[in-house]
């Protein structure tokens, strides 16, 4: 008769038992890295939104960035020289040549005060000329008189010499050879009054004639004066250019020293630029710049920088160094990256907002998902990079985007990573 047999070996729900505990093993195993790093972190964000960079070893640039807008080296405004009515021969925007008259003001008053002013010279001329004839005159007639003096010693002394030899002959009494020897003294006299008159004659022609020509002179300094100021009733382009702005009407009545236009000369442009104060300590005359026009780098040189500080801006100008773009405006908008400082084989990072959160001495370092709290020292900045001094090594990856939701968490796990 069958009878039941009992069944040898490991049963179905045994070999489902065995796998589902090797299954919770597996699980285990795989998760508790996981787990590990969970447990040992102090906040999870989401790596998505995070900026990660490698450190790296190269050279560093040290810059600064400007805005800056071309304007003409040379272009002087003019003025009006006088008060009077303008006329204008040009536009703004109109290329002119040197030389040129660009503009006229009509200024009665100016042209009469030019012409009195030249009458008083021709006047002061005239009395000069009448002066030096004067003294020709008197010179003249005191020549005359010393001749006529010394004939009158001469025949004086002839009288005296025939009145001794009489006297000595006993044929004139001593009365009238004595009258003949004050004869000469008195011609002596007369000769020598003559001679001096003559010098103070000299003189005093000589002092009347300084006189007129320092008045002269003085009248033609005025002259002179007044015929510059006609001469500037005309405003004449110093250079080649073009005319860049007009700052009256034609026939507006001006002003004396009143600006009425500019010329700006197109063969040397600058470029002026603001630099925030703070950068400015390590611009000068001769610090490299590269200027970015349309695109494209050009090599520059900053020529000046200003002493004092605007609204927390220090203004500059810089000139081409090299070759100068050919499609140049005034006040046309450019950028200018100001060179400083090369330094080579310098461990840099990426400038990013977590040199504002970490305050430049701490940064996040991400090693396997977890980003940890690491105290950095930076040095100097360029545009683009920070230079690393201590703390990080080359390749390791930082976190340069803002950290301040971190809240100073010395750990970070970062999800999807």
């Amino acid at each position: 008769m069958d009878r039941t047999v009992a069944r040898s070996g490991i049963g179905r729900r045994t070999w489902w038992l065995a796998g589902g505990v090797l299954l919770l093993v597996a699980i285990v195993a795989i998760a508790w890295p996981s787990y590990r790093r969970m447990a040992s972190v102090d906040r999870t964000v989401d790596a998505s939104r995070m900026q990660i960079a490698p450190v790296t070893l190269g050279d560093l640039v040290r810059d600064a960035a400007a805005d800056g807008r071309i304007v003409s080296a040379n272009a002087p405004t003019l003025f009006a020289a006088t008060a009077g009515i303008v006329a204008l021969q040009v536009k703004a925007g109109d290329p002119v040549k040197r030389g040129q008259v660009l503009a006229t003001i009509d200024s009665p008053e100016l042209r009469s005060r030019f012409t009195q002013e030249q009458t008083s010279l021709q006047s002061l001329d005239v009395a000069l000329g009448r002066a030096r004839i004067t003294a020709r005159q008197n010179d003249t007639r005191n020549a005359s008189a010393i001749e006529l003096a010394q004939v009158r010693l001469q025949s004086a002394k002839r009288n005296l010499e025939r009145a001794r030899q009489t006297f000595e002959q006993g044929l004139l009494n001593k009365v009238d050879y004595e009258r003949a020897q004050d004869d000469v003294q008195l011609a002596e006299v007369e000769l020598k009054t003559a001679q001096a008159a003559r010098g103070l004659e000299r003189e005093t022609s000589e002092f009347e004639i300084q006189t007129q020509q320092l008045a002269r002179t003085r009248q033609s300094s005025l002259a002179d004066e007044v015929a510059r100021q006609v001469d500037r009733l005309s405003l004449i382009a110093p250079f080649d250019g073009l005319i860049g702005a007009v700052n009256v009407q034609d026939r507006d009545a001006v002003n004396a020293n009143q600006p009425v236009l500019t010329v700006v000369n197109l063969d040397a442009y600058e470029i002026e630029f603001s630099l925030p104060e703070n950068e400015a300590a390590d611009a000068g005359p001769g610090t490299p710049a590269r200027v970015l026009y349309e695109g494209r780098e050009y090599d520059g040189t900053v020529t000046a920088i200003s002493p004092s500080v605007r609204d927390s801006l220090v203004q500059g100008r810089a000139t081409f160094a090299g070759q100068t773009p050919a499609t140049l405006r005034q006040n046309q908008r450019v950028s200018l990256r100001l060179l400083f400082e090369t330094r080579a084989r310098t461990l840099t990072l990426p400038r990013g907002a977590f040199l504002q959160s970490g305050g430049g001495r701490m940064a996040y370092v991400v090693r396997d998902g977890v980003a940890t709290r690491t105290a950095i020292t930076t040095g100097a900045r360029s545009l683009s990079h920070v230079e690393i001094t201590d703390g990080l090594r080359p390749g390791d990856e930082v976190i340069v985007s803002d950290t301040s939701e971190f809240s100073g968490a010395e750990r970070v796990l970062l999800r999807n990573r």
